[in-house]
């Protein structure tokens, strides 16, 4: 199991009026009705994530293109974003003293 199907199953699914489509794979070498598909979604390259209506349209074009794309509820999308940003956050700086505690202790 990916690390991402893992994340998607440690969130409990919800309803949510707002799908987070995201494009994980390439492409070229696909179908052209699969690309005309990805276009009137608006996912032009890949690990690009566009929002959209969940709608009985939307869903249809996402069961045809679902090995291309990854969808997410907005509180999947958030909870994902949230742990990138705890994972990006800013360490304090390492202090290192280069000079040998006999060495100060000649000095003196």
């Amino acid at each position: 199991m990916s690390a991402f199907n893992k994340f998607k199953a440690s969130v409990p699914v919800a309803w949510s009026p707002n799908l987070y489509i995201t494009l994980v794979r390439g492409i070229p070498g696909t179908r052209r009705l699969h690309r005309h598909t990805l276009e009137a979604l608006r996912l032009r390259k890949c690990n690009r994530t566009v929002m959209r209506w969940n709608t009985p349209t939307v869903r249809g074009m996402l069961q045809q293109v679902k090995r291309l794309v990854v969808v997410e509820t907005e509180e999947m999308f958030k909870a994902r974003k949230e742990n990138e940003a705890k994972h990006r956050a800013l360490r304090p700086p390492i202090v290192i003293n280069h000079l040998l505690a006999s060495a100060t202790d000649s000095t003196k």
